[in-house]
């Protein structure tokens, strides 16, 4: 079954990571700008990652007939120092528009700082400012309540339209706030953290598939590539027909990142 990975860091992955999620069915992903395991010193090294996600991956994909598709922003991981982080937002606009770009992210919190507050109130406003769809990160564990609470007020009080943003990384306490309030969510498969795949499905079964999508995160941590398509047998195993599983692992994405203007796919009925 074709599937899309809405949220995977294809630069802490190898090629031969592509050559398998083609083989499992893999016809797209899209890659939010992320942490690379250390903190980079200057705003040109995020400029040399912005060209990366737009240029170097995008023909890693079409390889292996992968559609890449990327965003741009200043994870919260690296927000802290506020007078750098505009620096590297200073650099965002130039980018957006090439043609593999979907929007700003993943932003939002991460200590839930102060610092990282504003800085994730700045890439809201930017993103309204040149209309991009928005990818926000929720922090983890015992913060993703208080967090994920604070991350929607600020996009209320931004004027940010609902249906163009992805709340990721939500979980059993977490969704119900953000679907409530007409966002998107996405459930991120983690073997050992975020949300296994039996728990993912489980949400599905509560919420409904409408404004769900599941991804693999991929990054530089434990983490499995292929858990889209695990997820699409455990749904099978379930008993649920092919329609509902496509909803969640890829009408959904198709839905929600074609409300950006370069987003280009056509699926077949």
């Amino acid at each position: 079954m074709a599937f899309i990975d809405p949220h995977i860091h294809m630069v802490s992955r190898t090629t031969e990571d592509y050559e398998r999620m083609a083989v499992a069915g893999c016809i797209a992903i899209s890659e939010p700008a992320f942490w690379p395991g250390f903190d980079r010193r200057t705003p040109e090294g995020f400029y040399d990652y912005f060209r990366q996600l737009t240029d170097f991956e995008p023909r890693r994909g079409t390889q292996f007939g992968i559609q890449h598709w990327s965003w741009l922003g200043l994870n919260p991981k690296e927000a802290e120092d506020v007078d750098f982080s505009r620096e590297v937002i200073a650099l965002i606009p130039e980018f957006l528009g090439r043609p593999s770009v979907l929007g700003i992210g993943e932003i939002g919190l991460n200590k839930i700082s102060r610092n990282e507050l504003q800085i994730f109130q700045e890439q809201v406003e930017l993103a309204i400012e040149y209309q991009q769809l928005i990818m926000v990160h929720t922090p983890h564990l015992e913060d993703k309540l208080k967090g994920t609470r604070w991350i929607l007020d600020v996009l209320r009080e931004s004027g940010a339209i609902p249906e163009r943003v992805l709340v990721d990384h939500v979980e059993e306490h977490t969704a119900s706030m953000v679907l409530d309030r007409g966002f998107w969510a996405g459930l991120t498969l983690y073997p050992f953290s975020k949300c296994s795949i039996p728990r993912a499905v489980d949400l599905v079964e509560v919420f409904g598939a409408d404004r769900l999508m599941v991804n693999s995160g991929g990054d530089w941590g434990q983490s499995d590539p292929l858990s889209v398509p695990r997820l699409i047998l455990e749904m099978r195993l379930r008993g649920h027909d092919s329609r509902t599983i496509e909803g969640p692992t890829l009408r959904n994405a198709i839905q929600f990142f074609s409300q950006s203007k370069h987003f280009r796919f056509e699926l077949d009925a």
